[in-house]
């Protein structure tokens, strides 16, 4: 059920909580909902403390744009795809397992391409020179062009998934990886307050709010095509031990990290999400839980006080150094209930333990008005950088 709160500005915030909100949490909210020109604002389930604005946030302006507010991994987001397999195919035989990370671990690099390949050239669409800067374009042609295809580190994964009728699917998160971070930074550069309690922004309707709408436009098609690479490459090691091939038709692919307008209640609008999903009335949706657990497709509910958004995630209840502090190698073991992963980097992975984050099915009662669950899968094999 939503919670509807109050800043003191009197902007209507809307939140769908599992629970008391961290202190911390509270502040930075409150901070966001002071800020300039901020007409709307709505908190997602996941909602969890991470540089100036929290992750987990859906924040509407009527002009200006928040760099802050979408956050460096721009069109960060989920892909999944089924495979014509069942999911016994790849957990019958361990050693199938164990071959399958390995092979995956060499065609999904977590940082960019391995030495000794020489990457295509970015064209088209995510061609260098469709940047509003000729120092975002050099970095296109290099740290675009090498770490297309790369998974990137932290919560981003790649798992095999079976749904409940015990079919295969691939799914995958990651973004924009170096390039949505360096867009992220030259924009901010040029950013400036509007306020005591505003974080850097940007005009719309100006000549450098236009170009960082562009570039974010760009460093979303960047990142699906990144998931896209991601999704060929473990397919095509599927299809060489065990066989099947991808199915085209259920392909979903979602972002969580992007700023654009919108028209809600009649209005144009700029809404802002970091890590907030779009969910539009029957907009498919892919919600992940943590490491080892339940990750859901879901169907948008399209829900007006939420900016037509819900969670991207599970959310951390735990910040990576308290988790690293608190969580064993042994530990991760058990909580992976028999998922396969690379165990020979566990002590690198417990940040990533499920008890780092809230519990996913908490999430999803949270939000029964934001979204439906269409599917539910269980992770079969995870495969993450570190």
């Amino acid at each position: 059920m939503s919670q509807r709160i109050e800043s003191a500005l009197g902007v209507p915030v809307h939140g769908w909580l599992t629970g008391p909100l961290p202190a911390d949490v509270v502040r930075s909210l409150d901070r966001l909902g002071r800020a300039a020109d901020v007409c709307r604002m709505a908190v997602m389930p996941d909602v969890h403390r991470a540089g100036e604005v929290c992750v987990g946030v859906a924040l509407a302006t009527g002009g200006l744009v928040y760099p802050a507010a979408v956050g460096g991994d721009i069109g960060c987001g989920m892909t999944a795809v089924r495979i014509d397999l069942p999911g016994e195919a790849l957990t019958h035989d361990p050693r199938v397992a164990a071959l399958l990370l390995d092979r995956l671990a060499r065609a999904v690099p977590s940082l960019k391409a391995a030495p000794g390949t020489v990457p295509e050239r970015l064209e088209g669409a995510l061609a260098p020179e469709h940047l509003s800067d000729a120092k975002l374009a050099r970095g296109a042609a290099r740290e675009g062009r090498w770490q297309l295809g790369s998974l990137g580190r932290g919560n981003h994964f790649l798992e095999l998934q079976a749904d409940e009728q015990g079919a295969l699917w691939i799914m995958v998160h990651s973004g924009s990886r170096g390039m949505g971070q360096l867009i992220s930074a030259w924009h901010l550069a040029r950013a400036v307050p509007h306020g005591a309690e505003s974080p850097p922004a940007l005009e719309v309707s100006a000549a450098a709010g236009q170009a960082y709408l562009a570039d974010v436009g760009w460093a979303r098609a960047w990142a699906r095509a990144n998931r896209a690479r991601i999704v060929a490459a473990a397919a095509g090691v599927i299809a060489e031990l065990v066989g099947g091939a991808v199915e085209e038709s259920t392909l979903i692919d979602c972002d969580h990290n992007h700023v654009a307008l919108e028209i809600h209640d009649g209005r144009e609008i700029v809404v802002h999400r970091k890590g907030a999903l779009p969910a539009d009335d029957g907009q498919p949706g892919l919600i992940p839980g943590s490491m080892g657990t339940a990750s859901f497709h879901t169907i948008g509910r399209g829900h007006p006080d939420a900016l037509r958004s819900s969670s991207h995630g599970a959310g951390r209840v735990l910040p990576r150094g308290a988790a690293a502090a608190k969580i064993d190698a042994r530990r991760l073991l058990r909580e992976m209930h028999g998922v396969r992963f690379d165990t020979r980097r566990a002590n690198r992975l417990v940040d990533e333990a499920p008890s780092a984050y809230r519990d996913i099915r908490a999430v999803m009662r949270a939000q029964r008005d934001l979204t439906a669950i269409c599917r539910e899968l269980k992770p079969l094999v995870s495969h993450k950088g570190s």
